[in-house]
C-alpha cells in the first residue's frame, strides 16, 4: 500500500537541520493526471514526474524562489492525489470536489508527522482548503491557500481588488470563493480572459502552455495581452487597485503583467497565487497563530454559544 504522504524532496537535508528550519513548510499539489495526458498544462501535475527535482515541479518556482531560499525555509513537495475524474486539469466543481476531499488524507498525514509547521495547499481554486484548517487546527499548524492568501493580502494594498481569470466555468467557481472568504465588498470584479484548460470536448484552441513559451522567448503573446487588456479595464472601469491571479495556470503571468502596467503609468500590485499563500503561511508562524477555535471548533469544545450571528 502506498502511503497517502508522497514527498518530493531531491536535495535531503537531515533531520536534525530541518529541525532548525525557521519554517518548514509542505507545499501540496491539488490533483495528479497521467503522464501520457493530451491534456497537459504543467509537468508538476504529472503523475510520473516524480524523479524531477521539486524545484522544477513547483509551477513558477522562479517567481516565488526568494520565499523559499531565504536560508530560513526547509520545504518539500508533496503530490497531490491522482485525478478519480479523468486524465485532465480541475476546472467545474464536481472536479473541484473530488480532488479536494482527495487532498484531505495527505493534509492529516502530514500534519501527524510532526515535520512541517506550516502548509501551503497549492492550486489557484484552493480545493479542500477549509476543511484542511480544521485539520491543521488539530495539530497546531496553520494551513493556507491560493485565493485565501491573494485576497486577504490584496485588502491590505488597496480598497478593491480585481481577479483575472482563465474562463467562464473557473470564473463562477472562483466567484463563489469571493462569497466565501466574505470579500464581496472588496472584490471589484472578475475579469475572464477566455484561456480555458484544456479537457475532453474542449478543443485546444488557445493552449496556455503555448502562450507561456511565446511570452518566454520575449514573442508576442495573446494570452499576455489579453490579460493586460482586462487588467486596464479593471483599473478603470471596474475601480480596482489590486489585481490577483485567480487560476494556477494564469499566475505566471504576475511578472508580465506588473511590467506592462508600469510601462503605461499604472503603479498597481499584481498578485500571485503560490507567494502569497507561503508568504501568508510564514507570517502565520512567526505570529503563532492560527484558525480561530470558535470559527473550526474542535470535535468536543470545552466552550459553545448558544447562538451564531451574521
Amino acid at each position: 500500500m502506498h502511503s497517502a504522504l508522497q514527498v518530493q524532496n531531491f536535495n535531503p537535508i537531515s533531520d536534525a537541520d530541518a529541525e532548525k528550519a525557521k519554517y518548514r513548510l509542505f507545499l501540496i499539489q491539488p490533483f495528479m493526471i497521467p503522464e501520457e495526458t493530451p491534456y497537459s498544462v504543467h509537468r508538476s501535475v504529472h503523475a510520473s514526474s516524480v524523479s524531477i527535482p521539486k524545484e522544477k515541479r513547483l509551477m513558477d518556482y522562479e517567481n516565488i524562489r526568494h520565499l523559499l531560499e531565504d536560508g530560513s525555509v526547509w520545504w518539500e513537495f508533496g503530490t497531490g492525489p491522482l485525478a478519480s475524474y479523468g486524465n485532465w486539469p480541475v476546472e467545474t466543481r464536481e472536479e473541484f470536489a473530488l480532488v479536494g476531499a482527495g487532498r484531505l488524507a495527505i493534509v492529516r498525514e502530514a500534519c501527524k508527522s510532526g515535520k512541517y509547521n506550516g502548509i501551503v495547499l497549492l492550486g489557484g481554486g484552493e480545493p479542500g482548503l477549509i476543511e484542511s484548517r480544521e485539520i491543521g487546527k488539530q495539530f497546531g499548524i496553520p494551513v493556507t491557500g491560493s485565493a485565501f492568501a491573494q485576497m486577504h493580502v490584496a485588502s491590505m494594498l488597496g480598497n478593491k481588488f480585481s481577479v483575472i481569470d482563465i474562463s467562464e466555468v473557473h470564473n463562477m467557481y472562483y466567484y463563489n470563493l469571493v462569497v466565501q472568504h466574505r470579500f464581496t465588498d472588496r472584490c471589484a470584479s472578475i475579469r475572464n480572459i477566455n484561456f480555458p484548460l484544456p479537457r475532453p470536448g474542449h478543443p485546444e484552441e488557445r493552449p496556455i502552455r503555448i502562450e507561456r513559451e511565446k511570452a518566454n522567448r520575449g514573442e508576442r503573446s495573446a494570452m499576455v495581452e489579453a490579460a493586460v487588456d482586462e487588467a486596464i479595464a479593471a483599473i478603470e472601469e471596474d475601480g480596482a487597485e489590486v489585481l490577483i491571479m485567480g487560476c494556477s495556470a494564469s499566475f505566471w503571468l504576475r511578472p508580465y503583467l506588473q511590467n506592462r502596467l508600469a510601462e503605461v503609468g499604472w503603479d498597481v500590485p499584481v498578485l500571485d497565487g503560490i507567494g502569497s499563500a507561503i508568504a501568508l503561511c510564514k507570517m502565520m508562524i512567526d505570529l503563532r497563530v492560527d484558525a480561530s477555535g470558535l470559527m473550526l471548533p474542535p470535535e468536543a469544545p470545552k466552550k459553545w454559544r448558544r447562538k451564531k450571528t451574521f
